[in-house]
């Protein structure tokens, strides 16, 4: 492992900006039935917003909403569905100053959430859906290009790699010139190296590990790895409520090796350990 600092970088996020020279916690919020974690517990509007309340209070300065499931053998959402689940959300977060993200792969639902004040488009399929290069270039929105092969519903069969690192970097370099070439400005590009997706435990370990070669590919890096089966397994097999400690140690890692964002579902105990962490680096 090898410690990277952080980039010197300003994310403009409409109105609102992010430093990305300081490492900041974006808070999930699922509106779903069924997501592998907290799955039924935010589906109703004034849940959500309550929630995402206490996140932003807990240190998160970006709300991630997400309303398809990308776990294992996830269901398919219609698109009407997912733009039922998320707009009305988006659209009362707005009202605060939090940076809005919104964890979908559907170029309709990105254009109807960007319309009600969302600010960054979560793609952890890598704008691969049709239109959606054409989609983030008109939008110009700052986009996450996440690595995964297949879809939740094979990427399990899909873990072959001779040096996990290196591919997942060739892999992300091919979407990042697919999406420079669509007219994609650079400075609205992040990367997300997909931790549990196409992955199994070693991998995602080593990939861990391995964390700060991600920056040859010059981009601001998001790590999402919160209470992932990995993390679980790794803790000799704990459900996902009990892998918050855990979660939070493994984040800090990456954020060690340069991870300006991480996408969490505790989020109170990692700004603390941020907090931790930071007034370490500060120290005299």
């Amino acid at each position: 492992m090898q410690m990277v600092s952080l980039p010197n970088k300003i994310l403009r996020c409409g109105r609102l900006s992010l430093d990305l020279s300081q490492a900041h916690v974006m808070g999930i919020l699922n509106v779903t039935p069924d997501s592998f974690s907290d799955g039924g517990q935010h589906n109703q509007k004034d849940q959500a917003i309550a929630y995402a309340k206490q996140m932003i209070e807990a240190g998160a300065t970006v709300i991630d909403v997400g309303g398809e499931s990308t776990r294992p053998g996830a269901s398919i959402v219609e698109i009407a569905e997912e733009i039922r689940r998320v707009i009305p959300v988006v659209a009362e977060l707005a009202q605060y100053d939090v940076v809005i993200s919104v964890d979908t792969s559907q170029p309709e639902v990105i254009r109807a959430a960007v319309d009600a004040g969302a600010h960054i488009w979560n793609d952890v399929r890598a704008l691969t859906r049709p239109n959606a290069l054409q989609t983030a270039a008109e939008l110009d929105i700052p986009v996450i290009i996440m690595h995964m092969r297949g879809e939740p519903t094979t990427m399990n069969q899909l873990d072959h790699y001779q040096d996990v690192t290196l591919e997942v970097i060739e892999e992300l370099q091919q979407r990042i010139d697919a999406t420079l070439q669509a007219g994609v400005k650079p400075e609205n590009i992040l990367i997300d190296p997909g931790f549990g997706f196409a992955k199994n435990a070693q991998q995602n370990l080593k990939l861990l590990n391995e964390f700060y070669k991600l920056h040859c590919l010059g981009y601001p890096i998001l790590s999402a790895l919160s209470r992932k089966r990995f993390i679980g397994e790794t803790l000799g097999g704990v459900d996902a409520q009990n892998r918050a400690v855990g979660s939070v140690a493994a984040h800090l890692i990456s954020i060690q090796q340069g991870a300006c964002m991480v996408r969490a579902h505790d989020v109170k105990a990692m700004s603390d350990a941020i907090k931790v962490w930071q007034a370490m680096r500060t120290a005299i």
